[in-house]
């Protein structure tokens, strides 16, 4: 049977399912860096607050946990994300998918549940502040599982369905950048505003479940996902019957020069080092798409100053609206065309060189108007500079990553698409973590 004998994806319903699922993977995560002034607020040293309303802004110093606060929130998001992701790359061939997807979402869903009964629950800084990063560590450990194994299922689908959950994703991040813009506007400061958008990601995260439920149900993902175990049994069936009829000619000799085509065992386990070298170039042009992405944004991005809004409202919402949201939407952008166009193609040398030259962004942001700085020159100083490079910078990271990441499981055999996007899905975070690590580097050199 040929893919075109193949049920149809009526309704674009599986589409729409992996859809959900990308944004489910994300929103969360999004929903909880959105909160961080709330998580800000509740870390006030009571001994501080007084002194600091007292002198004024010039003259009050954040506490300590205050102070540490994005350090360790981002030590403890990308640490567990890059362990986990790359532990899946082999613990899904010994523990079923199902549980693996199924266990990841509810588990995520469960420490927004509590992230939100805490809201009203008083607790003094040094225990919130534990307690949180034990939540980022749960959310990104079990988030790793989830978009890794994801990826993996959808490997085992047409290229195109790669797509969906780069594009829900990126809906994620344009989601929590509205939600920000939104708090601004109407002046949301008091904790209790904040069990709202907890709310939201736990809604989000049961319709993922209710998803993913729905999906075996549907013909189009049954017949992908179990092509290669039904090719392995009829293949078997029909060898047998050919042994038993083939068994000697006319002259009492065993016919043996049949020609027979091996078909893979769906019990074997496919090498994860075999993998990669089938893919290495596209593993790690996602890796440096995501390093180039993440050393600037929004470690550099986001300290960018308006020279037009000094005063007045643009200068409040310039960067939530040019940093944030901006980059978001294209990305979201990006990610989403190619769903429409898949060019260049997955064995064209243009690919790589498009990834490699995006490390053009680097010094183009560093010589926007970032503050403070003490090196180099601002030599972009318009809003629109900044506007405009973010603009590319943000449609070249979805729609390349997106690509990558379509191309990758298609390198291989069928039956090893789920390893090899679980493989893809490991140099992603690697290209996450690297991109951390680069900012540093990156905002010294300013």
């Amino acid at each position: 049977m040929t893919a075109r004998d193949g049920p149809q994806d009526r309704y674009k319903a599986v589409w729409l399912i992996f859809f959900i699922l990308g944004l489910g993977t994300l929103l969360p995560w999004n929903f909880f860096m959105t909160a961080r002034e709330y998580f800000i607020s509740r870390l006030v040293d009571p001994e501080m607050s007084h002194v600091g309303n007292q002198t004024g802004e010039a003259t009050f110093t954040p506490s300590y946990l205050q102070s540490v606060f994005d350090n360790f929130m981002t030590l403890c998001a990308m640490v567990p994300l890059l362990i986990f992701t790359c532990l899946n790359s082999f613990i899904h061939q010994r523990i079923p998918q199902q549980i693996r997807i199924s266990g990841s979402l509810v588990a995520i869903g469960l420490v927004f549940l509590v992230t939100a009964i805490m809201v009203k629950v008083p607790m003094d800084p040094l225990p919130f502040f534990v307690f949180t990063m034990i939540s980022i560590v749960f959310i990104n450990s079990f988030g790793a599982i989830l978009q890794s194994s994801l990826f993996g299922l959808a490997g085992l689908l047409p290229v195109s369905y790669t797509a969906p959950i780069m594009s829900g994703q990126g809906l994620a991040g344009t989601f929590a950048a509205l939600a920000m813009i939104f708090s601004i506007a109407i002046g949301a400061q008091q904790p209790e505003s904040f069990i709202g958008y907890f709310t939201t990601a736990c809604v989000t995260i049961v319709l993922a479940i209710v998803s993913y439920v729905v999906l075996p149900h549907m013909d189009f993902f049954r017949y992908y996902s179990m092509k290669d175990k039904t090719e392995y049994r009829v293949y078997n069936a029909e060898l047998e019957t050919k042994r038993d009829l083939i068994k000697k000619d006319e002259n009492g000799m065993e016919q043996n020069n049949s020609k027979v085509i091996p078909v893979h065992n769906p019990d074997e386990q496919p090498s994860v080092i075999a993998i990669f070298k089938k893919l290495w170039v596209l593993a790690l042009s996602v890796c440096f798409v995501f390093t180039v992405t993440i050393g600037v944004f929004p470690a550099i991005t986001a300290n960018v100053s308006t020279v037009l809004g000094e005063g007045n409202k643009w200068g409040l919402y310039f960067i939530p609206v040019s940093c944030f949201l901006l980059f978001n939407v294209f990305d979201w952008t990006g990610r989403s065309l190619t769903a429409l166009f898949t060019w260049p193609g997955m064995n064209s040398c243009l690919l790589p060189v498009m990834v490699v030259l995006r490390v053009i962004f680097v010094p183009l942001f560093m010589l926007c108007n970032v503050k403070p700085r003490s090196y180099l020159p601002v030599v972009f100083s318009h809003d629109a500079w900044y506007i405009v490079f973010m603009i590319f910078f943000s449609i070249s990271n979805g729609y390349l990553a997106s690509l990558c990441m379509c191309f990758g499981p298609k390198k291989v055999l069928v039956h090893e698409a789920e390893t090899a996007g679980a493989v893809m899905a490991f140099f992603l975070s690697l290209g996450l973590a690297l991109g951390a690590a680069l900012s540093f580097l990156v905002r010294i050199l300013i």
